[in-house]
């Protein structure tokens, strides 16, 4: 699914729009143990408790692409036989009605998932008549030729707050109140089948987790049973120490600069394009940048080997996975230098009187403390650099 396609069914998920007659959830405590399963009317629903409801089941749909949402493809043998899709399918074909089938389904969540504490799971299943789009990229409210009816699940942490005072206005005083159990935004959650192309495609999922540190591995094994890719931040740490490692005495300044500008211009470059297809990058890629900064023919071999073993044969990478494109910085076990990410060539690295040194171009507008400074002529260093 592309960015267009995600915010499509979720602008269609309010209380106004969606065809979702009822919500399903079950409240589980920090033992396993189910508290409470219920089913709630959307049509019997106060509107201010709907809309929470629904802005719950929305935030499965938002964040980054390859960071926060993650596309999960079925095997042809899955979808043909299996008892992960069957169950999904089920679930879907029967409206999520079958009492049976849905305390199977969260069993299998509260088997797997790993979450601290007591949490909610939510679901719901919608039927959205897709409007006709035609070549003017304008939609057609009153001519659909598509029905997509899709599952949307979150999973949401209970925080138990303390009691505290509050006003009781009717006495306009303060008392103490009882502890209250606030639903937290959703920390995982999923959408089935995805919605490819706007059509249903039940050969996909779309699988959401706020998380982009770890990995729930025992949970999309048990709903999905397929390798989703690692965490967007270990994808982060594996890319630099494949830099570090693989181009040996060739990983300096220059090289990481020329990969972080060159991605980032391709970053910039596909959001003004408007691509709705989210941006990837290639081996090639990387190497192309690596090459072209004069890194040496045995470090690009063995930079393509141990990237292979690192993130799979060949594998294609979403770029603000392994870089930050909105900071560039430089560390030493003393100092920590931000640079804004388009003026990294402000920095460069020397070697002084056999000292090494990080050198910033300070030509204007220096504040230390917040306390602007003045450099003076008497700092200027008399003896020949060494670059």
């Amino acid at each position: 699914m592309n960015d267009k396609e995600i915010g499509e069914i979720r602008r269609h998920l309010r209380r106004d729009r969606s065809n979702i007659t009822a919500i399903y959830g079950c409240y589980v405590n920090d033992n396993k143990e189910i508290i409470t399963e219920f089913r709630q009317s959307t049509g019997l629903m106060p509107e201010n408790e709907a809309d929470k409801y629904y802005g719950l089941l929305r935030r499965v749909l938002s964040g980054a692409i390859g960071k926060n949402l993650i596309d999960i493809t079925f095997k042809t043998a899955q979808v043909a036989d299996s008892p992960e899709h069957k169950m999904l399918m089920d679930l879907r074909k029967t409206a999520l009605k079958d009492d049976e089938l849905r305390l199977s389904f969260y069993q299998k969540i509260i088997d797997n998932v790993a979450l601290e504490g007591n949490y909610l799971i939510l679901i719901g299943c919608d039927s959205y008549d897709v409007p006709f789009k035609g070549k003017d990229d304008l939609s057609n409210p009153d001519s659909s030729e598509e029905t997509y009816t899709y599952l949307i699940c979150a999973i949401c942490p209970v925080k138990q707050t303390k009691a505290n005072l509050h006003y009781v206005p009717e006495e306009k005083l303060f008392h103490d109140g009882a502890m209250n159990q606030p639903v937290a935004a959703p920390m995982l959650g999923f959408l089935f089948p995805a919605f490819d192309n706007r059509a249903t495609n039940i050969y996909n999922a779309l699988y959401y987790t706020h998380d982009v540190k770890t990995s729930q591995d025992a949970l999309i094994e048990a709903l999905f049973n397929t390798p989703v890719p690692m965490p967007a931040a270990e994808q982060k740490k594996c890319f630099e120490a494949l830099l570090t490692t693989a181009l040996g005495e060739d990983c300096n300044l220059d090289v990481v600069q020329t990969v972080h500008d060159q991605l980032c211009q391709r970053i910039e470059l596909h959001k003004e394009a408007k691509v709705p297809e989210p941006l990837m990058i290639a081996k090639a890629d990387v190497k192309e940048a690596l090459a072209s900064c004069g890194v040496s023919e045995e470090h690009l071999a063995k930079f393509s080997v141990d990237y292979d073993e690192t993130f799979g044969f060949e594998a294609d990478l979403h770029p603000k996975n392994i870089i930050d494109n909105k900071r560039f910085e430089i560390k030493t076990p003393d100092v920590s230098i931000k640079v804004d990410p388009t003026r990294s060539d402000l920095i460069e690295t020397r070697i002084i009187g056999g000292v090494k040194y990080i050198l910033i171009c300070a030509d204007e507008n220096v504040e230390v403390n917040g306390v602007s400074i003045h450099i003076g002529e008497s700092e200027q260093d008399p003896s020949p650099a060494t670059v």
